[in-house]
């Protein structure tokens, strides 16, 4: 009898004493600036999205297409799509900015004379899909383009005076990053996109940054000499150097965020380099300052790699676990190239780690999520459909939510 009532007893005082302990706890943990669901929060805004890259110009052109791609994304629970807006030199969209400076000589448009961007829009829009215009090229472009032959003095140069070098996309130059006429003309285009039309931000990748090599042009050196009183180091990898040049990036990208933000507070800053260790030492990206220094809303680091050990490294990386502590954050994983098919297989067991670790992912790129695969249509959307059996909760710039 006298053990029943001590139970008794102690069940009462635990009724009334657990909330309180719990508030405690929680106090506790907030006023040590560890909040419990820190991580867990970001997968209410998980990234679940694809490119449409200039290999996706057959579905962008075509009303149908776009409305059957864009109804098969919602049907799957994506949530984004980053449609290219900025390639080889070249706008994908009815531009004024690159009519003005005579670097356009033709317009892209749909077959049916639409606006390839502002179609796209109303259809995701239409689907509860948020669109983030992807400026691909950054200050990379074709020697052959109109912008690289009517501003040769806008282009960047090694140390024995070459400019070019042969990337993915074939032989390319770099725009000086540095050079005042450079950054408003980037920042004019971005404007232009983020004020015309709906979207719901911006993004930029690996390529809004300088290969090491560069950087030796007349400009360059004599703004160096100017503010360090010294040469620039003829080794290109000079930590002093590198710094130098990565914070000058670094400050215009933050001057470039506050002028989207001027234009249109809530849009998504968002960016998709590669792996940080990488981008800053080869192409003076510092992308992880530019999280702390709060520039980028949204980071997806691009991890094209087929082995799954080695994916799993770069995902453990601390400067992501940092990032997802404070912005949405995600992976880039690579899908299937016109001639390199991926197999879902490898496609799910990357997207599984990412997730189990609190990280949205993102496909490059749109026709090789089941046209350029291994398995049938079918098969491959079912694959997808796997992953993401429920939609994702995503804020959009225009005040709603994706349920």
């Amino acid at each position: 009898m006298k053990l029943n009532f001590i139970s008794k007893s102690w069940q009462r005082l635990l009724k009334y004493l657990l909330p309180i302990l719990c508030s405690i706890s929680l106090i506790a943990i907030l006023l040590a600036g560890r909040s419990p669901w820190a991580i867990a929060q970001y997968p209410r805004q998980e990234i679940r999205g694809v490119w449409l890259t200039i290999n996706d110009i057959d579905v962008l052109s075509d009303r149908a297409k776009v409305r059957d791609a864009v109804s098969q994304l919602a049907r799957l629970n994506f949530n984004t799509i980053y449609p290219v807006v900025w390639n080889s030199g070249y706008v994908m969209y009815p531009s004024a900015v690159a009519q003005r400076m005579g670097i356009q000589p033709f317009v892209y448009q749909g077959i049916q004379g639409q606006d390839l961007l502002a179609n796209l829009i109303v259809e995701a829009h239409r689907q509860g899909l948020l669109v983030i215009p992807w400026f691909e090229f950054g200050f990379m472009t074709p020697p052959t383009s109109e912008l690289a032959l009517n501003h040769p003095n806008w282009i960047t140069q090694r140390r024995d005076g070459s400019q070019t070098w042969n990337s993915a996309a074939g032989e390319v130059v770099s725009l000086n990053p540095f050079l005042p006429e450079v950054q408003q003309f980037i920042t004019d285009l971005v404007l232009e996109i983020v004020s015309q039309y709906d979207v719901d931000g911006i993004q930029f990748d690996d390529h809004m940054s300088l290969p090491r090599e560069l950087g030796y042009d007349r400009y360059t050196i004599d703004l160096y000499a100017r503010e360090t009183k010294k040469n620039p180091h003829p080794d290109s990898q000079n930590p002093e150097w590198v710094r130098w040049r990565a914070n000058k990036i670094a400050a215009f990208m933050e001057r470039l965020n506050k002028a989207v933000k001027a234009n249109k507070p809530h849009a998504i800053f968002s960016v998709a380099p590669t792996s940080y260790d990488f981008a800053y030492k080869a192409h003076l990206q510092d992308w992880r300052a530019w999280v702390q220094k709060n520039i980028v809303d949204e980071l997806i680091v691009q991890i094209y790699l087929s082995d799954l050990q080695s994916f799993l490294e770069k995902i453990n990386r601390p400067e992501i676990q940092e990032a997802q502590q404070k912005i949405p954050t995600g992976v880039g994983i690579l899908t299937g190239l016109r001639n390199k098919p991926i197999p879902m297989q490898q496609v799910q067991s990357q997207v599984l780690a990412a997730r189990d670790r609190g990280l949205g992912v993102c496909f490059f790129f749109y026709e090789s999520l089941w046209d350029y695969a291994p398995e049938p249509i079918a098969e491959r959307q079912a694959g997808f459909q796997s992953l993401f059996p429920v939609p994702a909760r995503r804020f959009a710039s225009r005040g709603f939510a994706i349920e």
